[in-house]
């Protein structure tokens, strides 16, 4: 029997049509998951998610040009329709047109001042951008004067498509690209210019905890100011989500490197069963306590409007 529907899931996928038509366009191989409304409410009710926080799938909206505003746009209008015709049960990381930039700022005025987006959805690079690039300056100076909440999840990474034959990119580049992003913001000194944005990272901050030595030898190296306590507090700020990262060794390594105050509960759906995710969090040894932190506690530290709810 499922769980009382308490649970906040942070990484949930919604497939607007509009883009599915473009992303299908773009792709010469690969698939989408069949995905609706109504399917992800039913995978909710079994595995006891009360709210997903929806967001796109890879690689979002920038798909070469001057096509990407209006495809954000229509996406973020779609989800706020899902979000209103289903109270309680979704909420909504926008999409922004990065590396429009300007674009991109209208886009997030929009999103969270008429739609009321729960924040803003990015990817860990477009094309041979990350993250800690400066010409994204500006669009996290506007992030910072909101305090926003930001999603992070990965993408195909330029870089590093198809090196190894009969290993798809998700197997490795995407744990891989989150790491390469994460290096990106704190080595540049973004997050600790722009210390309102409360960043959220996918599958457990990829291989982030694992490479911890090598991130603490690097800032000891680089000795920039923000650096001089190292990266280890700079990594604790952030939060981070369990999707494909609930087993006990991704579980062992975060928790060496976060609080439990900054993990967070996701599936990956419709990419993943949501049952991964909390079977994965049943086996591990969590208390009770622990467990509703996860599932709901954290959650509703970031996004106070899920507070009372249930």
């Amino acid at each position: 029997m499922a769980d009382p529907a308490r649970r906040v899931d942070f990484h949930h996928h919604y497939v607007p049509p509009r883009h599915l038509e473009a992303i299908l366009a773009q792709r010469e191989s690969g698939r989408t998951p069949p995905w609706s409304p109504e399917l992800s409410l039913r995978e909710m009710e079994k595995n006891g998610i009360d709210t997903a926080i929806c967001s796109l799938v890879q690689p979002g909206v920038w798909l070469g040009g001057a096509a990407s505003p209006a495809l954000a746009r229509d996406c973020n209008d779609y989800g706020a329709r899902m979000v209103a015709d289903h109270p309680g049960r979704f909420g909504l990381f926008a999409a922004i047109p990065l590396p429009d930039i300007e674009g991109s700022l209208r886009e997030i005025e929009y999103a969270l001042d008429t739609l009321k987006a729960d924040g803003i959805g990015l990817f860990t690079s477009y094309g041979e951008q990350y993250l800690g690039d400066a010409a994204f300056a500006p669009v996290y100076e506007e992030l910072n004067r909101r305090q926003a909440l930001v999603y992070v999840h990965p993408t195909q990474p330029k870089c590093c498509m198809g090196l190894v034959p009969g290993v798809t990119v998700s197997t490795i580049e995407y744990a891989t690209d989150t790491t390469r992003t994460i290096a990106s913001l704190i080595y540049s000194g973004t997050t600790t210019k722009f210390t309102n944005i409360r960043f959220i990272f996918s599958h457990g901050g990829g291989t982030v905890p694992l490479l911890l030595g090598r991130f603490e030898r690097l800032a000891s190296e680089k000795q920039d100011p923000w650096l001089r306590d190292g990266a280890a507090p700079l990594l604790r700020k952030f939060h981070y989500e369990i999707a494909q990262a609930n087993h006990p060794g991704a579980l062992d390594a975060l928790l060496r490197l976060v609080p439990l105050s900054n993990v967070l509960f996701g599936t990956d759906y419709p990419l993943r069963p949501a049952s991964e995710a909390v079977e994965g969090l049943a086996a591990y040894s969590f208390t009770d306590a622990q467990r509703r932190a996860i599932d709901r506690e954290n959650a509703e530290r970031l996004v106070p409007r899920l507070r009372g709810k249930s």
